[in-house]
């Protein structure tokens, strides 16, 4: 189908709406038009008085804000405003932004925690707040192994926000590393609001997964002299949330030979309970002096803490393990290359069975503290000065983790809509069915730290269209840390199965209840499995830490311990013109990068420099230094072919550096699946050449219809090259075809892996078109609308992160007479997301209905209530073909009541 029929539809909606908003500009009688006249600045209050004294708050205020900060910008963005003090129209950050074209983002916990944008996977969109990277870190403990760059908003309150930009098209003096798009978080200024202005809100949240209400809260009080020379602002937030998420997942493929021909069959399959107990507190503050027009300093601080103990339990088939084992598979059904049916069974004393139960006590925390100074010395000229310092934490304080596992057999069908197992001479609700296979009490941390100071000198000039010129300098001093200190095989868990539990522990010992009688009750069909026992949390914490301190102690786990210094340095000149009808910019920014990546190599014999009495093995710490420098160049034009009737258009170079787990000489083990990944440090940045073109109609100030066109010509993308190598590993239940016994006496095995490590791969393109329309209707009813088409792929074929083709939002509000409503829904086509156990990982089309109601009580009071997922919509992902499933999620629906106060 061609892009044209494909948009026809929503052309012929954006054609009518239209003809409809010149209709009414003819009708409106509570709001006078007035084309071309701009709206309230978006740094004001939000409420904006017209003729006639009507007052337009709420929802018509943020989007009369939101279009006319899109309309004064420079070059080709988009801008969310806050409703109100401390209000955004959604929960986090994210899930704010998933509502601007081209945005896109994933819940696979129930909440948006990074975004997407024009066909670009999350790293390469870069974050910024008050214009500057902030240090990101991860709750989970796979995001902090991988230290990606793409900033985690779940640490990011929205209620701290003021306003977000998202530049599409760069600019010279607009911080590099986003080729998807920069976004740039506002937060208030004192100066900016009323004298005492003062606003808080109580809500109970009701999560329905886990039957849970817990509180969250917020306040900002802003205050300033009545000479309005000096200010200070105090924000503070609190939240509470107990979650609960049910899967079924299929954890990888293996190739098998089934009568003379190779297939995939599946490597495990599990039922997943994990629970999580979410606390999210922080704070920012904002002292803002302006003793008069030649001079002004702002002093900011943020701080924001997101505590995320979670529970992660999952009983599985082990495909892999009974087969390599020597166990067998019957009565297969082959489908486009995958046994997606069958029986299987180990050899006795193998494994058929596995369980593992894992508890985290985890947490990410982020602050941020700068100096940033303006100076005018005279008419003309500014000064622009700043320094600041940020860091994040992302821990895995404890790790507490049971395996317990059981030969046998099973059957399995992944034919329905979940995959269905059922146990032969095993009960999963019977502790003494399994054996305790092993046991560890890890802990990782991931710390994120960066030094930054700039400064920019702009003076205006008078040479024909040249307006002014700018110039400025940066410098960035940036560390990422990962740390894995892990339990050894010999000295915690064989210690822990001889007397940890008054005598060799069994799997009784850790067991508690049964899972919930609703247990994947939304998405298992008939033969899933959905009743196992349970370890008991507390339990286990109990047994392992009541061990003696000799015993818990931890050692590095040498691939997974790594450090990257990355030193920038900066600077750029840029031109502003304007003439007649026109305006813009052209620029060129120079960046060079310096890079020192240490990490461990394993999985080599004892040589010079090796260390060779880590219990895991020899291991090579490895120093690499690598630099490299570029050249950016950027033009912006807008051109105003009427008042109200606005064409940009702007051409850059843009480039986003590797994931800093990529930039690493690494490899990390998976040995319960046999696949590793690894990094690489000498893979390039990501580079591209883009051009974008934008098509803006403003037939009044709280309407626009626009049309955008992208085109990122990308170079070079950072993908997977995948081979086998073998590496040494203590365990108990070895696959013994790709495992080799080299010592009895400590389990040893000589095991190969397959393993995916990150390199330079071919080019691509990603080209698209945006579409949006905002505009109030009639009697308090509104519309914001927006599809995005987006065409990415990769030289030679591949698949390219972060991709989907079709997304849409549709937003309808009715604002009147005290009430606001809003119905938000949200669609994106199925998507590519990574390699993940040396297989593709994608995930099916997602989609999302949230809603938000608020009635004013006085002028200062307010009741609100808020839903999330209200269509309870699951996480549907696969491993490159829909005929090998990936994972099925149930996150269940949020349910928001309170009240909000503002003075």
């Amino acid at each position: 189908m061609s892009i044209c029929r494909q948009l026809g539809w929503t052309a012929s909606i954006f054609a009518i709406g239209i003809v409809a908003s010149a209709a009414q500009a003819q009708n409106d009688e509570d709001v006078p038009i007035n084309s071309g006249e701009p709206a309230a600045s978006p740094q004001e209050d939000t409420s904006y008085t017209e003729s006639q004294d009507i007052i337009v708050t709420g929802i018509r205020a943020s989007q009369r804000a939101s279009i006319d900060a899109k309309r004064n910008l420079g070059v080709i963005a988009d801008v969310l405003t806050a409703e109100d003090i401390g209000k955004f129209p959604d929960k986090n950050v994210a899930e704010a932004l998933q509502r601007v074209p081209g945005v896109v983002i994933n819940r696979e916990f129930g909440e948006g925690e990074r975004v997407s944008l024009r066909g670009t996977a999350p790293n390469l969109t870069k974050t910024l707040v008050n214009g500057h990277g902030i240090a990101t870190a991860d709750w989970f403990v796979l995001e902090q192994l991988a230290a990606t760059r793409s900033f985690n908003y779940l640490t990011l309150p929205s209620e701290i926000v003021g306003q977000l930009e998202v530049y599409k098209s760069p600019q010279a003096d607009v911080e590099e590393g986003g080729i998807g798009a920069t976004i740039n978080v506002n937060t208030r200024d004192p100066l900016d609001l009323d004298a005492w202005t003062i606003s808080a809100s109580a809500q109970a949240v009701y999560s329905e997964k886990r039957d849970s209400f817990d509180p969250q809260a917020s306040g900002l009080v802003s205050w300033k002299n009545s000479s309005e020379t000096f200010g200070i602002l105090i924000g503070g937030v609190y939240q509470k949330r107990k979650i609960r998420r049910d899967g079924v997942e299929v954890l990888g493929y293996f190739d098998y030979d089934v009568n003379g021909e190779t297939v995939k069959v599946p490597s495990l399959i599990g039922s997943a309970l994990f629970e999580q107990e979410r606390e999210r507190y922080g704070g920012n503050i904002g002292i803002q002096f302006r003793p008069s027009d030649e001079f002004e300093l702002n002093v900011t601080g943020l701080y924001s803490k997101f505590n995320a103990n979670n529970f992660n339990q999952n009983f599985l088939a082990w495909g892999s393990n009974a087969l390599g084992g020597g166990g067998t598979l019957s009565s297969p059904t082959v489908r486009d290359g995958t046994v997606v049916s069958g029986r299987i069974d180990s050899i006795p004393g193998g494994r058929a069975a596995v369980y593992d139960a894992i508890d985290r006590t985890a947490f990410a925390e982020t602050y941020s503290g700068d100096v940033d100074a303006l100076i005018h010395p005279r008419d003309g000229t500014t000064i622009h000065l700043k320094a600041g310092y940020t860091e994040a934490h992302g821990d895995t304080v404890s790790q507490p983790f049971y395996e317990g596992g059981a030969p046998g057999g099973f059957t399995f069908d992944l034919t329905g809509r979940t995959p269905q197992v059922g146990f032969i001479g095993l009960d999963p609700t019977d502790p003494g069915d399994l054996a305790f296979d092993f046991g560890s009490l890890h802990q990782i941390t991931n710390t994120d730290q960066e030094f930054y100071v700039y400064g920019d000198f702009e003076q205006e000039l008078d040479l024909g269209p040249v307006t002014a010129i700018k110039v400025g300098g940066k410098y960035v001093d940036h560390n990422r840390d990962a740390a894995f200190l892990a339990t050894t095989y010999g000295g915690f868990f064989l210690p822990l199965l001889a007397n940890g539990c008054g005598g060799p522990c069994t799997s009784a010992d850790f067991a508690g209840d049964l899972t919930p009688d609703d247990f994947l009750s939304n998405i298992a069909s008939p033969g899933t499995l959905t009743n196992f026992f349970q370890v008991d949390r507390e339990r286990l914490r109990s047994i392992y830490n009541g061990l003696p301190a000799a015993v818990r102690a931890r050692i590095i786990n040498p691939p997974e311990n790594y450090s990257i210094r990355e030193l920038s340095y900066g600077a750029y000149a840029m031109a502003k013109f304007e003439g007649t009808g026109y305006r813009g910019n052209l620029g060129v920014r120079v960046v060079r990068t310096e890079q020192r990546s240490q990490g461990n190599q394993i999985g080599i014999p004892p040589g010079p420099g090796t260390v060779n009495d880590n219990a895991f093995g020899v291991y090579l710490p490895i120093t690499v230094d690598r630099s490299y420098t570029d050249w950016l160049p950027s033009f912006n034009i807008a051109i105003d072919i009427t008042p109200d009737l606005i064409v940009r258009f702007g051409a850059a170079r843009a480039i986003a550096r590797p994931d800093y787990t990529d930039i690493v000489p690494r490899i990390s083990l998976n040995p319960g699946s046999l696949t590793a990944a690894g990094g690489n440090p000498f893979v390039d940045p990501y580079r591209s050449n883009q051009a974008d073109l934008s098509v803006e109609f403003y037939p009044d100030n709280e309407t626009i219809f626009a049309a955008a066109l992208y085109y990122k010509d990308i170079e070079s993308y950072i993908t997977d090259r995948i081979f086998q190598q073998n590496f040494p590993v203590q365990t108990a239940t070895p696959n013994t075809s790709r495992c080799t016994l080299l010592n009895a006496a400590d389990n040893l095995y000589d095991c190969t892996f397959d393993v995916n490590q990150r390199d330079n791969g071919p080019g691509g393109k990603n080209k698209g078109i945006e579409l949006q329309a905002s505009r109030r209707l009639f009697a308090g009813f509104g519309a914001i609308l927006n599809y995005t088409y987006s065409d990415a792929t990769i030289d030679g074929g591949g698949q390219v992160p972060g991709n989907s083709e079709h997304s849409f939002n549709a937003t309808g509000y009715y604002e009147a007479n005290g009430l606001s409503a809003r119905l938000s829904y949200t669609y994106r086509s199925d998507f590519f997301i990574t390699i993940d156990r040396a297989a593709p990982l994608n995930q099916t089309a997602t989609d999302s209905l949230d809603g938000s109601l608020s009635y004013q009580l006085t002028p200062n009071i307010a009741l609100t209530a808020d839903a999330i997922n209200l269509t309870n919509h699951k996480i549907v992902q696969f491993s490159g073909t829909p005929d090998r499933p990936r994972a099925i999620y149930d996150n269940g629906r949020q349910f928001y009541a309170g009240v909000r106060v503002r003075f």
